[in-house]
């Protein structure tokens, strides 16, 4: 009676990097898949039996394992469904050394073995390893120059001007790998750039844009449907005045070359824009705030959880503060239900409350309490005394004092749309209680 073998289940991986000629009745997948049947029924008195599976990738780069069809070989490797895997050529199962070597263990763990067809070996002998790694090296080597040329080619057209493919800027549409003037756009983009010269403010000019009715450009969804373009930000606004395709340049990496389309806006034009923008914009700001006092800022948030802004508006000679919410700020009005608060309204309603807490009887008490274990010769009336004396000469307080204070006294000042909640900081209070306390002392002494 004679022993008989155990079947050895064998399957085919092909891959083919391009979709160049998948569409033809018989091809590179075919020619692979042809390959290594013949070698697995060349094995046959091995006992190697070829499975069904179908395991094809095509028009998809080695240098990924996001493939559907080798990630449903490796299921089946880890499922025990596979014995031997057979491809035409080493570099058809990955171009990528790290990533063949972690197929390559998963092979071993699961005791499947890996055969090419036209560079016969076995990965289960030592010489056939090395002979692979050896191979594979070669094979990620002409990837990565081949990746080389490839950004070569790119950096040489861009120097010379060419539009070499990406998001294509408002104003400009694609034709035979070209940019062509998009009239209608191309108006838009001059109007953008006249009107921030004649506001000087992308906070309004994209208030304005919005109102009036304007979108970014109309892109194709990954649906594959158009879209209707969406609002503008100030974050667009500022990528369109600082994007010098306008020029009639192209860019690549950090420089600029001469390109082969047409210019929409003129250097003059350009210039003026970027005179405004290039004012120091922290010696502007800090001449608002030395204007515009804004004693809750930092202490005050908006409805989506971040810190308001203090800005303002100018008529004539007149300055009108707000706080602003983030969203408000750098997305759009619409986006926020609360948008911004006027200033001496919020300002107003703090100011209030906290003259409030000094008179309630409950605080002074607590104060009193906590007070009194940091010195034991506070009395209640101390306390009562020095807040009301806060209270008293609040009014005619600096703002920056007025500041100082509020951020010795409030944790934070949370904006809602349907109120403000004040959270006190209780810590703050006693120790300014024995501050006051200390410095009446002295001047009781110092009279004395």
């Amino acid at each position: 009676m004679t022993d008989k073998k155990k079947p050895i289940r064998c399957v085919v991986y092909t891959r083919k990097s391009s979709e160049e000629g998948l569409e033809q009745e018989f091809n590179s997948l075919d020619a692979q898949r042809e390959a290594g049947e013949a070698y697995i029924h060349s094995q046959k008195h091995e006992g190697w039996v070829l499975l069904p599976n179908r395991y094809d990738d095509g028009g998809i780069s080695g240098g990924t394992m996001d493939r559907p069809g080798l990630q449903q070989l490796l299921a089946d490797v880890r499922a025990n469904k596979i014995d031997v895997v057979v491809v035409y050529k080493v570099d058809r199962l990955s171009r990528s050394l790290g990533d063949f070597a972690q197929i390559i263990d998963l092979f071993d763990k699961h005791g499947v073995s890996f055969v090419s067809v036209t560079q016969q070996f076995n990965t289960t002998t030592s010489m056939g390893r090395l002979t692979l790694n050896i191979l594979l090296s070669f094979a990620q080597f002409e990837r990565e120059v081949t990746s080389e040329r490839i950004r070569d080619k790119i950096a040489l057209s861009k120097k010379k001007g060419m539009w070499m493919g990406g998001y294509v800027p408002l104003g400009y549409d694609v034709a035979n790998r070209r940019l062509i003037p998009n009239e209608l756009e191309a108006d838009l983009v001059r109007r953008i750039f006249n009107r921030f010269i004649r506001l000087r403010s992308t906070t309004l000019l994209c208030k304005e844009l919005n109102e009036q009715g304007f979108r970014t450009k109309r892109r194709r969804g990954r649906d594959g449907r158009m879209n209707d373009g969406h609002p503008f930000n100030k974050t667009t606004l500022y990528k369109i005045l600082n994007n010098r395709i306008y020029l009639g340049e192209i860019r690549h990496k950090d420089k600029w070359y001469p390109g082969e389309h047409q210019a929409i806006i003129d250097k003059d034009l350009w210039d003026k824009a970027h005179a405004i923008m290039a004012q120091n914009h922290r010696k502007r700001a800090g001449d608002v705030r030395r204007q515009t006092p804004a004693p809750l800022k930092g202490l005050l948030y908006g409805p989506d959880g971040k810190a308001m802004t203090p800005t303002h508006t100018r008529r004539g000679d007149k300055i009108y503060r707000y706080y602003i919410t983030h969203t408000a700020n750098k997305r759009s009005h619409e986006e926020c239900p609360v948008r911004m608060v006027r200033a001496a309204d919020i300002e107003g309603i703090v100011f209030d409350q906290i003259k409030t807490i000094f008179k309630n009887p409950a605080m002074i008490v607590s104060t009193w309490k906590v007070a009194s274990t940091m010195d034991d010769g506070i009395s209640e009336d101390d306390v009562r005394e020095s807040l009301q004396s806060i209270e008293a000469v609040w009014d005619h307080l600096y703002h920056k004092e007025q500041a100082r204070l509020l951020q010795l006294f409030i944790e934070k000042i949370q904006v809602e749309p349907d109120g403000v909640h004040i959270d006190i900081r209780t810590c703050g209070i006693n120790s300014l209680v024995l501050d006051l306390k200390a410095a009446a002392r002295e001047t009781k002494e110092k009279s004395a």
